[in-house]
C-alpha cells in the first residue's frame, strides 16, 4: 500500500504540475504560446504517460473521482479510498506550491492577476459560463472519463491500450470545457491551485468535488449494467 500511495502522489503532482504548469507557464508566452489545444495536449499527456508509469502499481488513478467510479463500477476496494483520495489531493497541493514558487519568479507575476490555472463559474469562467453550465459540462464530463476508463481498463478489452485512449479522453474533455470551467474533472488538481489563489477559486472549490463525484457515481453504475456479460 505505501507503494501503491506513493504512485498516485506521484502521478498526481504530474498531473497537475504538467497540466496546470502549461497553462501558467506556457499557454501565455507571447511568442509561443501553446493555447487551448495545448494546454489540453499537456493534461492528456500527463495521464498517458503516467499511465504506463504507475498504472501496474497503482492502477493510476490521480483523481479522487476516477477512485470513487471504479470503487461504484465495483472495480475498487472501499478500504483503499480514503488513503487514495488523500494522497491524491496532496500530490495536487504539492504541485500547485512549486507552480506558484516558479510562476512568481517572474516579474510582474501577481497570483491574483495571473492565477494558478483554478476553476471557476461566473466571473471565474474563462468564456463567462454561469454555474449551470459548469455544473452540467463537469458532470457530464466527468461521467464519460470514467465510460472510458471502465471500457477501457474491461478485462475484454483489447490489452495494453487503456493508456492511450483514456489519455486521449482527457484531452478532448478539456477542448471542450476550458472556456467553460478551465476543466477540473478532477477534485484533487481543483484543491491544489485554489488553495493557494485564495478568495473566488477557493469559494466555487465545492462545485468541482460535487460535480465530478456526481458524474463519477453516475458512470459507475451505468458501466456495471452496461459492461455486465449476458
Amino acid at each position: 500500500m505505501t507503494k501503491r500511495l506513493t504512485a498516485e502522489f506521484i502521478g498526481t503532482f504530474w498531473l497537475v504540475f504538467g497540466g496546470c504548469g502549461s497553462a501558467v507557464l506556457a499557454a501565455a508566452f507571447p511568442e509561443v504560446g501553446i493555447g487551448l489545444v495545448g494546454v489540453s495536449l499537456a493534461f492528456g499527456l500527463t495521464v498517458l504517460t503516467m499511465a504506463y508509469a504507475i498504472g501496474h502499481i497503482s492502477g493510476c488513478h490521480l483523481n479522487p473521482a476516477v477512485s470513487i467510479g471504479l470503487y461504484i463500477g465495483g472495480r475498487f476496494d472501499a478500504k483503499d479510498l480514503l488513503p487514495y483520495i488523500v494522497v491524491q489531493v496532496l500530490g495536487a497541493i504539492a504541485a500547485a506550491a512549486l507552480l506558484y514558487l516558479i510562476a512568481s519568479g517572474k516579474a510582474g507575476y501577481d497570483i491574483g492577476v495571473n492565477g494558478l490555472a483554478a476553476n471557476g463559474y461566473g466571473e471565474k469562467s474563462p468564456g463567462g459560463y454561469g454555474l449551470q453550465s459548469a455544473a452540467i459540462i463537469e458532470v457530464v464530463l466527468t461521467f464519460g472519463f470514467l465510460i472510458v476508463i471502465l471500457g477501457a481498463t474491461d478485462k475484454r478489452a483489447p490489452a495494453g491500450f487503456a493508456g492511450i485512449s483514456i489519455g486521449l479522453s482527457l484531452a478532448l474533455i478539456h477542448l471542450i470545457s476550458i472556456p467553460v470551467t478551465n476543466t477540473s474533472v478532477n477534485p484533487a488538481r481543483s484543491t491544489g491551485p485554489a488553495i493557494f489563489e485564495g478568495g473566488v477559486a477557493l469559494d466555487q472549490l465545492w462545485l468541482f468535488w460535487a460535480a465530478p463525484i456526481a458524474g463519477a457515481i453516475l458512470a459507475g453504475l451505468v458501466y456495471k449494467w452496461l459492461g455486465k456479460a449476458d
